[in-house]
């Protein structure tokens, strides 16, 4: 394998570590917003925006740890047969399936960035009470989207160069 790809792969990995690993304190936050949301419902003054900030911190917290699941190989895989497979073996189908992963992040990356765009030009709101902005968390989804891209690539070019029976 070239150096540039070696040194792709590893700035991946240590990107979607660092944004996975800091991405799991918004379980604090998460609990801090709910805390607050109990305490204020106990005196008698429940606040608007309570439910939707702890919707948007957990999905900031489940997409941006996206990649960091899939570098752990956290994600669910079907064992069938792929468990009696040897490494390369494993390594060669996962290069050839790993296509339908980054085809299916792609198609949701696109409508993420159209509908953010579109977010955007209209100003588009909650419409709850509070009525917050969608832009923001729409934009953190294709983040995410995009980290996990990055990721699917990264892992393909470690499966090609396993499948070739290079170490990595």
């Amino acid at each position: 394998m070239p150096n540039w790809l070696i040194a792709f792969v590893k700035i991946i990995d240590a990107v979607n570590y660092r944004i996975g690993r800091l991405s799991m304190y918004l379980l604090f936050v998460l609990s801090g917003v709910l805390l607050w949301s109990i305490i204020a419902k106990a005196f008698g003054r429940p606040p608007l925006w309570t439910q939707e900030m702890a919707q948007f911190t957990m999905v900031s917290y489940f997409v941006m740890g996206g990649a960091y699941s899939l570098q752990l190989g956290a994600n669910v895989r079907m064992d069938l047969l792929y468990g009696r497979w040897s490494p390369r073996k494993r390594a060669a189908v996962d290069a050839v399936t790993v296509f339908a992963m980054i085809f299916f992040l792609g198609v949701i990356l696109w409508g993420g960035i159209e509908s953010t765009a579109y977010a955007f030009e209209i100003g588009e709101r909650s419409r709850s009470v509070w009525r917050p902005y969608l832009a923001p968390v729409k934009i953190i989804i294709c983040l995410g989207v995009f980290l996990m891209i990055l990721q699917s690539i990264a892992f393909l070019i470690r499966d090609i160069a396993l499948a070739r029976g290079e170490e990595f």
